[in-house]
Formats: structure tokens, C-alpha cells, sequence
């Protein structure tokens, strides 16, 4: 995390119950779950983006080597 302990994720609960209510609380927890979840997916599929770019550049390195020598 963030450098955030148990105390200071507390307060930051506390806080959002006495704004929002005890109500909303589960719907903004699950909209903020939703989101995390969306934003970890868009990750991963750049990193598998980048993964798979790599290894191209890898495979024509490979191949441009090879035409040459030979």
C-alpha cells in the first residue's frame, strides 16, 4: 500500500461514514472495487502488449543476425 497502517485506514473509514452515511457505504465500496478492478486489467493487457512487442523486436534481432552471418 500507500504507507497507510490499520490507524490511519481507520480514521479514513470513520471519516467516510460520517459524510456519506452508513447507506452508501457499501455502494461507493463496490464502485471503488469496480474501478480498481478495471484499472488492474488495463495493466496487465499493456504489459502483455509490451511482453509480446519485446519479443518481436527479440525475433527480428534473432533473424536480422542470422541473415547476415550466413
Amino acid at each position: 500500500m500507500v504507507g497507510l497502517g490499520l490507524p490511519e485506514i481507520l480514521v479514513i473509514l470513520l471519516i467516510l461514514f460520517f459524510i456519506f452515511g452508513a447507506k452508501r457505504l457499501p455502494a461507493i465500496g463496490e464502485g471503488l472495487g469496480k474501478t480498481i478492478k478495471e484499472l488492474r486489467k488495463i495493466r496487465d493487457e499493456r504489459k502483455t502488449e509490451k511482453g509480446k512487442e519485446e519479443k518481436d523486436q527479440k525475433g527480428d534481432l534473432i533473424s536480422d543476425l542470422r541473415r547476415r552471418s550466413g
